[in-house]
């Protein structure tokens, strides 16, 4: 089935096309904005419980791909340590689903923010190296 709307085309390419580093970015990003809008609908005066609960479980998704993701092979003790912190904030995540407080939710909101910048600072890295590597074989001042 082809899909008709611009923006769902192009995020889609965007995903496709994206490398390991940019695709990590991609979900905390994901999971930051859920945060975000659980976070806007519990201010409002009316609480709209059912979709602060679906914003919530949308970041524990994110959260638990981010988990299944892990290489505890190649990624040893950065791997473990980042496993624990995904399992705290899903915990966390799940508090604030029950409890509909803004603690959790900003707590883990700040957490992923600084993965989130560290993660981006690393695909950066790699797409600098990825693009030195591709142009090593040219020399064109010889």
């Amino acid at each position: 089935m082809k899909n008709n709307n611009p923006l769902e085309a192009y995020r889609e390419t965007q995903i496709k096309t994206a490398n390991q580093g940019k695709l990590i970015v991609m979900l905390y990003d994901g999971a930051i904005r859920n945060i975000n809008l659980a976070l806007e609908l519990l201010a409002e005066k009316q609480r709209k419980l059912d979709r602060i609960s679906n914003y919530i479980i949308k970041a524990q998704d994110i959260i638990t791909e981010l988990i299944v993701s892990l290489d505890f092979e190649k990624g040893g003790e950065i791997a473990k340590n980042l496993f624990a912190l995904y399992v705290f904030m899903n915990r966390e995540l799940l508090d604030a689903n029950i409890t509909k407080k803004n603690k959790p939710l900003e707590d883990v909101k700040m957490l992923l923010a600084e993965l989130r910048e560290a993660w981006a600072e690393i695909a950066k890295k790699n797409a600098g190296e990825n693009d030195q590597k591709g142009s090593a074989g040219i020399n064109i001042a010889g």
